[in-house]
């Protein structure tokens, strides 16, 4: 799976690439090692605008999705984390750009990479490849705020989930 202007280096490339085929499970201690996590994802029509491209704020929802399963992959729920710890993870900021089209039936590279660790905020680097040869369709820094489930005003993040971050971030810092 070669990538272009991605960010990730061979050796990733490489394990996500094992991922993908199958060959290997991302278990949480890869994923942690990794700092990144990918999702594929499949362009359905209802991703689609008239015109068969994917409509931007399906790029949002896509890059979501990514976020959740990596945080699962390190072994925490969302609704757990709500109804055991009343904290709740929303969207703060985005900054997105538009590369390139994605298209119906097309089979995409989710990307989510944690850049920084706030007490009570996550910055990720979040790109959509197309996962034939890497072509980069979209890319955002996304910051999430973990807020008080009740109260909906920020919150440190868990001690066990800070625990089980990456402690070196996607970003190499």
């Amino acid at each position: 799976m070669p990538v272009k202007s991605s960010g990730l280096d061979a050796t990733r490339c490489a394990i996500l690439k094992r991922f993908f085929d199958g060959e290997i499970p991302l278990m949480a201690t890869e994923a942690t090692k990794l700092s990144r996590f990918g999702l594929n994802v499949r362009v359905y029509y209802e991703d689609t605008d008239a015109g068969g491209v994917v409509y931007h704020a399906r790029y949002l929802q896509f890059m979501e999705r990514a976020r959740t399963d990596w945080l699962r992959q390190l072994g925490f729920e969302q609704m757990q984390l709500r109804d055991h710890q009343g904290v709740l993870f929303t969207v703060r900021r985005a900054d997105v750009s538009f590369v390139y089209p994605a298209r119906f039936d097309d089979l995409l590279t989710v990307t989510a990479g944690l850049v920084h660790r706030g007490r009570a905020s996550l910055d990720f680097q979040q790109e959509v490849l197309q996962a034939s040869d890497g072509t980069p369709c979209c890319r955002a820094r996304i910051n999430i705020a973990c807020v008080d489930a009740e109260r909906m005003r920020p919150t440190r993040i868990p001690q066990d989930l800070m625990n089980a971050l990456p402690l070196e971030t996607a970003d190499g810092r």
